[in-house]
C-alpha cells in the first residue's frame, strides 16, 4: 500500500511539472478584465519579460488544476460557500497547432469571503483536441496578493462593473413617479365640476327690492 502511494504521489508531481511545462510553452499572454480595470491588465506570457508573473498568478489561481487532469485534484464541483464580492475574468491566450489561438477564460473572486476564490468553465478547447476538467478552486490569501501586484484594487470597488448605475435608477424611477401622480392629480381636479358662483351683493340687493 505504501508503494501504492508512493507511485501515485510521484504520478502526482509529474501531472503538475507537465502542466506547468504546457503553459510556460503555450501561453503568450493574459488579459483581465473587471471593475476598476478600464480596458484591462495585459501580463506578458513565459519566456518573455516579466512573464514569471502570469506563471505565479496561474498557480495561484489553482489554473493547472482547473485545466488539466491531476490526481488528486483540489477542484470542486460545487459553489464554495461564502460570499464571493467583485468578479474579474482572466483571459489566457494560448498558441495552438498550426499556430491558432486558442482562449482560456478563467473567473476569479479576489475579494471572496473567507477566501479568494476562481472558477473555470469546463469543455474550453485548446491544443486542439483537449478541454478544460472547469470547476471551481478555493484559492489562499497569495492569490489577493498577486493580483494586487498585478494592477487590481488592494480592496474591493464599492461599484459593481464600471460603476453601478442602481441608485440613480431608484431615484429616477422615484422622481417618475412623483410626477405621474401630479400630473393625474391635476387631471382629476380640472374635472370636478364647478360650483356654481356666488350671488353678487348686487343682484342680491335687486331681488330684495323686487320682492318689496
Amino acid at each position: 500500500m505504501k508503494r501504492l502511494a508512493l507511485i501515485a504521489a510521484a504520478l502526482a508531481l509529474v501531472a503538475a511539472h507537465m502542466t506547468s511545462s504546457a503553459l510556460a510553452k503555450g501561453a503568450s499572454k493574459a488579459t483581465i478584465t473587471g471593475p476598476g480595470l478600464g480596458e484591462g491588465i495585459t501580463l506578458p506570457g513565459e519566456g518573455q519579460v516579466g512573464g514569471e508573473q502570469l506563471m505565479e498568478l496561474a498557480d495561484q489561481a489553482g489554473f493547472f488544476a482547473a485545466v488539466f487532469a491531476t490526481y488528486p485534484t483540489p477542484i470542486q464541483t460545487e459553489r464554495p460557500a461564502g460570499t464571493l464580492g467583485p468578479r474579474y475574468t482572466i483571459a489566457y491566450t494560448m498558441p495552438g497547432p498550426n499556430n491558432e489561438l486558442d482562449v482560456i477564460r478563467q473567473t476569479l473572486y479576489p475579494y471572496a469571503r473567507p477566501d479568494p476564490v476562481t472558477y473555470m468553465e469546463p469543455g474550453q478547447g485548446f491544443y486542439g483536441d483537449q478541454e478544460t476538467v472547469g470547476g471551481w478552486y478555493v484559492a489562499s490569501s497569495s492569490l489577493r496578493e498577486a493580483l494586487v501586484l498585478a494592477g487590481l484594487p488592494e480592496s474591493a470597488p464599492s461599484t459593481d462593473g464600471g460603476g453601478s448605475q442602481l441608485p440613480w435608477v431608484i431615484l429616477g424611477a422615484l422622481a417618475a413617479t412623483a410626477i405621474a401622480a401630479a400630473v393625474g392629480a391635476a387631471v382629476l381636479l380640472s374635472r370636478r365640476p364647478r360650483p356654481a358662483p356666488a350671488a353678487t351683493a348686487a343682484s342680491m340687493i335687486s331681488t330684495s327690492s323686487s320682492r318689496r
